[in-house]
């Protein structure tokens, strides 16, 4: 990545921490009475991490890392952003939860926090702001220990270009599906979590990682896939006619056609 789209990108997140602590999406009050943020399904999936060195890539906050933590993980995050850093050992230090974190670029983590981590956490709409994949595939590899597992959830690619009509509300694909080497360039207000907040710096660059181009890469940095499930249901209300389930999730309701909104990838060190 550019030093002019990292800055541009730092900015933007820079700018949204303090939004973010203070939203409802976040709730970082009921984390600190006690929830967790993670989903079910990761919870089910990872099982007991009791003991196991886990690095949370792309970080933001540290809630997920956190969580992690309160499942008797020992954590460590790391995040480009610095007040994202702060506000994540801010939080470590309100739950009296252990936590280490450390502000830095991706590609430089091992650098950074050294290898023999059990488990590679990273996801939910952090791939998108890496230009260089085969390159973060080699990076998660230098982190993990032999036997030691990369556990990736993540906006699913084939709804990355989609935005809604503003009238219809109807998908249309906006952006393309294989993005260039040098990114999209989008600008958007606001915040995913807040989407009346007032902001400055709106400008991003962005990439779309296809499945086919993050399996690959993972494959040649020597990581062997053990699982990878597509979902209809996603953590975010992308499309204003999607409907909540019980489980919390979004999805299109019954008269609709469904889409791959999010998906999980597993795979171990060789």
């Amino acid at each position: 990545m550019s030093n002019d789209a990292k800055n541009l990108n730092r900015r933007f997140w820079d700018e949204r921490v303090p939004i973010h602590v203070s939203s409802g999406f976040y709730d970082v009050e009921g984390f600190r009475a006690g929830r967790i943020s993670l989903g079910p399904d990761e919870v089910r999936d990872l099982g007991d991490v009791l003991g196991k060195r886990l690095v949370h890539l792309q970080c933001h906050l540290g809630l997920d890392t956190l969580s992690w933590a309160r499942l008797g993980a020992d954590v460590t995050g790391l995040d480009f952003s610095e007040p994202a850093v702060d506000a994540a050992r801010t939080l470590a230090w309100e739950t009296d939860l252990r936590g280490h974190f450390v502000q830095g670029d991706l590609y430089d983590a091992p650098a950074l926090l050294g290898g023999g981590f059990d488990i590679v956490y990273t996801g939910i709409g952090a791939l998108c702001w890496l230009p260089d994949i085969e390159r973060w595939a080699k990076v998660v590899a230098d982190l993990l220990r032999p036997g030691g597992e990369l556990y990736l959830v993540e906006f699913h690619p084939a709804n990355w270009g989609l935005e809604p009509n503003q009238v219809t509300g109807v998908p249309e694909i906006r952006y393309d599906y294989f993005t260039r080497p040098e990114g999209e360039r989008l600008a958007v207000d606001g915040s995913y979590a807040q989407a009346d907040a007032a902001t400055a710096h709106n400008d991003t660059i962005e990439w779309n990682h296809d499945l086919g181009s993050v399996v690959t890469a993972l494959i040649r940095a020597g990581l062997t896939i053990r699982e990878l499930r597509e979902s209809d249901a996603s953590y975010m209300q992308k499309f204003t006619f999607m409907v909540q389930g019980d489980d919390r999730h979004w999805r299109a309701p019954p008269d609709r056609p469904n889409m791959p909104m999010m998906y999980t990838l597993r795979a171990v060190k060789d």
